[in-house]
C-alpha cells in the first residue's frame, strides 16, 4: 500500500472517531480510492508530491468521465467526489503529512437545482401499494414496508435500520434513530400503515426470524434487508403499479412530501418530518407542487379557463 493510499486509510478512520456516519465514511473511501488510483497512474503516491495540477487533472477526469450508459457524471455528483478531496488534503495539512495544502485552489462546480423525474399521484400510490401479494407471507411483509415508505416519507436506510419497539402505535409515530446527519427524529405514521406493521409483526415477522434480533424488517432468511434488494423490490412495484413511472423508495419520499404540500400542509412540518437540516431543501417540493399553481392559472390566466372561446373553433375542410 502507497503512503497516500495509508494517508488516505488514516483519514477515514479519523472520521469514524469522530462520530461521521458510517455511510459517510463508505462514500468518502469509495472517492478516495479513485483518486489514489487516479494519482499512482501519475506515478504520484506520496502525500507531499501531490501538486494543485495533479489534482486539476483528476477534476478533468471526473468531467469527462461517462458512466456505464455513456452519460456524463451530473456536477452535482463531481462536486459530491472532490468534497472529500479537499477534506482529506485539508486534514492532512493538520496532521502534518504534507507542508501546504494542494486542493485549497479547486473549485466545486455549480451543481443543477433539479426536480426529482417524477412523484406518484394518490391513486397512483394507492394502485402500488396494492402490488403485493398479502396472501403470501412476504406479501404482507412487502406491503407494510410499502405502507411505511409511503406513510413516513422515511429513507431507505431509516426503514432498514427501524427496531421493533421504533414503531408506536399508541402514539402513532415511528422514532427514526441517527438518520442522515445523525439526527434522531419522531415521525407521524399513519392508521392503515400502523395497521399493515402490525399484520406483519404479528403474523408473518415470527415465521422469519431465525436468530434473536429487534431488526423489525427481515428478510426471507431471516437478515436484515439489504438495500439494493430494498430497492430493486420496491422499483418493480412501482413499474407494475404506476407504467411510466421511474423511482425506488425514494419515489415514496418525493410523492408524500408533494401531496402534503398540495394538501395544505405548512412546509416547517414537512422540513421536519422528512428530516431536511435546511428549509431550503424541502422548499425543492413546492416546486414540484403544480396543483395549487394550476388552480392558480385557470382562475386567472385568460385563456385558462372553458370561457376563452374555445369551444367556437370549427374546423374547415382541406381544400
Amino acid at each position: 500500500m502507497t503512503a497516500l493510499a495509508l494517508a488516505a486509510e488514516e483519514y477515514l478512520g479519523w472520521l469514524a472517531s469522530h462520530g461521521y456516519a458510517k455511510t459517510t465514511v463508505a462514500g468518502r473511501a469509495h472517492h478516495l480510492h479513485d483518486l489514489v488510483e487516479f494519482l499512482a497512474a501519475l506515478d504520484i503516491t506520496e502525500p507531499a508530491s501531490v501538486s494543485f495540477s495533479a489534482l486539476e487533472s483528476y477534476q478533468r477526469h471526473l468531467f469527462h468521465h461517462k458512466k456505464a450508459n455513456g452519460a456524463p457524471l451530473s456536477f452535482r455528483t463531481q462536486a459530491q467526489r472532490i468534497i472529500p478531496v479537499k477534506s482529506f488534503f485539508a486534514w492532512m495539512l493538520t496532521q502534518g503529512h504534507v507542508p501546504f495544502d494542494p486542493a485549497v485552489g479547486l473549485v466545486l462546480p455549480k451543481a443543477e437545482h433539479r426536480l426529482p423525474e417524477a412523484t406518484l399521484s394518490a391513486e397512483e400510490a394507492e394502485a402500488v401499494l396494492q402490488g403485493p401479494d398479502v396472501t403470501t407471507i412476504l406479501g404482507v411483509r412487502d406491503r407494510a414496508i410499502l405502507e411505511v415508505l409511503y406513510s413516513t416519507a422515511i429513507r431507505r436506510a431509516e426503514l432498514i435500520g427501524l427496531r421493533i419497539w421504533d414503531v408506536d402505535h399508541a402514539r402513532g409515530t415511528v422514532f427514526v434513530r441517527q438518520g442522515k446527519g445523525a439526527r434522531d427524529r419522531h415521525v407521524p405514521i399513519g392508521a392503515r400503515a400502523l395497521l399493515w406493521v402490525s399484520r406483519y409483526f404479528d403474523l408473518v415477522r415470527p415465521k422469519l426470524v431465525a436468530k434473536e434480533t429487534d431488526i423489525l424488517f427481515l428478510s426471507a432468511s431471516g437478515e436484515p434487508l439489504c438495500a439494493d434488494w430494498l430497492s430493486r423490490t420496491t422499483k418493480a412495484y412501482i413499474a407494475a403499479g404506476a407504467p411510466g413511472k421511474r423511482g425506488s423508495c425514494h419515489l415514496f419520499r418525493h410523492t408524500a412530501a408533494t401531496l402534503m404540500l398540495e394538501g395544505g400542509a405548512d412546509i416547517r412540518y414537512v422540513s421536519e418530518m422528512l428530516g431536511h437540516a435546511k428549509l431550503e431543501t424541502t422548499a425543492l417540493y413546492t416546486r414540484v407542487s403544480i396543483a395549487k399553481l394550476r388552480a392558480v392559472h385557470a382562475a386567472t390566466h385568460p385563456a385558462g379557463n372553458d370561457n376563452a372561446g374555445g369551444a367556437d373553433i370549427r374546423i374547415l375542410p382541406a381544400s
